[in-house]
Parts: structure tokens; sequence; C-alpha cells
């Protein structure tokens, strides 16, 4: 299917800053980029650099006042539906070694203090099986509350509330995969069907050799998933990280099938 992104975002800066910009398209053999362009406004230079594991690409510049951000791509996205069912969990000790980091615990993802409540809960399955069980319960658990995180809230805080965003869904997802043993990564990216429009965050976790989508919270389709870039979560994956303060004017993402 061929999809069309269109992003703006625009923000008014308290004083000069450092910005750091991520919105544009990876480039993966699931998703080819047709064509793009990013337009910045009320910058200075613009400076590419390669995102995490090379993975996309963030934008540094510096600005004051005013900065306004428009990104247009069209983007071929060839991905069947995932199945996880039967999918077997890697041995640890073959695993690559870019994907050994995504076992611990991170900022957002305290693995360590969900093993005994994923081996009490999911013990007794193991690989695909597992990971379906623990992105089903999630969905039982926690309700979809917009509003009811903010930047600080970590996968502990969401399991006490049983409330949040996708970003708080995908944290969660992350740390219990990890602790039960499974490599899982947060992944920024556009969704086909997301209501309302938005960034979306979901997650890729390592099974029999590769990675692959799951959206805890159910909303989008995984087959329409476009990614931005990956990390061990929230931290590495804003979309824009302003080293300094600034005030949200507006902001829009709009994903439509064209093709």
């Amino acid at each position: 299917m061929r999809l069309s992104i269109e992003t703006m975002l625009d923000y008014q800066l308290t004083a000069p800053a450092d910005l750091l910009l991520a919105v544009e398209v990876a480039q993966m053999p699931d998703q080819i980029l047709v064509s793009d362009q990013l337009t910045v406004q009320g910058v200075e230079v613009l400076t590419p650099v390669a995102a995490e594991e090379a993975l996309g690409r963030r934008t540094w510049t510096h600005a004051e006042g005013r900065v306004t951000v428009h990104y247009r791509a069209e983007v071929d996205v060839d991905r069947p539906t995932p199945s996880l069912g039967g999918l077997k969990a890697d041995e640890k000790r073959h695993l690559p070694a870019l994907v050994v980091p995504y076992l611990f615990p991170s900022r957002y993802c305290e693995a360590d203090r969900f093993v005994s409540l994923v081996e009490c809960e999911f013990g007794e399955l193991s690989g695909g099986d597992q990971v379906r069980a623990i992105a089903a319960w999630i969905r039982d658990h926690v309700d979809y509350v917009p509003g009811a995180s903010n930047a600080t809230t970590t996968a502990a805080d969401t399991f006490i509330a049983r409330r949040g965003v996708c970003r708080d869904y995908a944290h969660l997802m992350i740390a219990m995969t990890r602790a039960a043993g499974t490599p899982a990564r947060m992944v920024a990216a556009y969704a086909w069907q997301l209501e309302p429009q938005d960034f979306h965050a979901v997650v890729e976790v390592w099974l029999e050799g590769r990675w692959h989508l799951v959206d805890a919270t159910n909303l989008a389709p995984c087959e329409g998933i476009v990614r931005i870039g990956v990390g061990r979560d929230a931290t590495d994956i804003s979309f824009l990280t302003i080293f300094g303060e600034a005030q949200l004017i507006a902001q829009r993402v709009d994903v439509r099938q064209i093709g």
C-alpha cells in the first residue's frame, strides 16, 4: 500500500536553543520511501545525523523565536499482518550485538521490577505466544486515557495507574517482554487508520532472528505502521528534543492511503 504522510510542528522558543528533530521516515525493506521533503523555518543550518542503530536519521539545528516544521512523504509499505503465534525465542547467547541492549532495563522500562509478575502470569508460555499474551493482558488491564500521563511516567507508573497513552502502553509492553527474557525495543512511527491522527509509539520484539511489530494499544494495523526510528524507550525516539524551553502552538499529523 502507498501512504501519504504530512506533518506540521509549530513551536515558540522562550530562549535560543538547540533542537534535535526526528520526523523523517526510516528507509527499510518493508517500507520504501518514494519521496519526501523536510522544510524547517526559523532555524539555522540543518545538520543530519544517523539515528539509533542507523535506522532513520535525526537533524540538529539551532533556533530562537518561532520554529515551524513541515514534512511530507510518500511511502510504499509491503508488510503482511504479523502473526506471532508459534514463533520461538532465540537463545540469548546467539543474539546479535545490537539486539543485546534490548534485554536490559532502561529509564522508562524497569524490566527488573516485572520479573515475578511475568513469571506468575505468563511463565507457562514462551516466544511469540508469550508476547501475544502480554499484549492482550495490557489491553485488558490498562485504559487508554489521553492526558493520563506525562514525560516522566514509567512502565511501573502505568502498571499502578492502569491508564495511559500509546507511549505508556509501549513502555509497559517493553518492560514486561524484557522481563520475560525477550528483547524488545520502542518504535516511533506514523500510523495509518490511527484516530485521532498523531505520532504513534509501538514495539518491536526479537523472535526467530528478526524484529516483529506489536501495537499494544491495538489502535492501528501493523501493516500500516511507518517507522521513524527505534530505541530503548521514549528517551531515544522523541520526534523533537528541545534543549531549552518552548511553547507548543500547533501540531498536526495526517496519514492517508493513496494507492
